[in-house]
C-alpha cells in the first residue's frame, strides 16, 4: 500500500459518502461497519449520504484505526458499493 499524504487524507475526510449498493459480501469488519452505518442513516433520516467526518466521529476511530477506516472507504469505492463526492 502506498502512504497517503496529509492533504489527501484531509480532502477525503471533508467529502461525502453515498451508499450505492446494500451489500457486505466479501467485506471486512471495518467495511461492514461503514455500510451498516450508512444503512442506519437511511432508516433514520431517509438520506443515503453522510460526511466521512461524521462517520469517523460516530464510529470513534483514531490513530491506526483511522487509517484503516480511510483504506476501507477507498476499497468500498473501488468495489462500487459507495461513492465519494467532494464538498464544493
Amino acid at each position: 500500500m502506498t502512504r497517503r499524504t496529509k492533504e489527501e487524507a484531509q480532502k477525503m475526510i471533508k467529502s461525502i459518502a453515498i451508499l450505492l449498493r446494500n451489500t457486505t459480501w466479501k467485506c471486512g469488519r471495518v467495511e461492514k461497519l461503514i455500510v451498516n452505518h450508512l444503512q442506519s442513516q437511511i432508516r433514520k433520516c431517509e438520506r443515503p449520504r453522510i460526511t466521512i467526518k461524521e462517520m469517523l466521529q460516530h464510529l470513534k476511530f483514531s490513530g491506526k484505526q483511522k487509517s484503516e477506516f480511510l483504506d476501507a472507504i477507498k476499497r468500498l469505492e473501488k468495489r462500487q458499493i459507495i461513492k465519494i463526492e467532494g464538498l464544493p
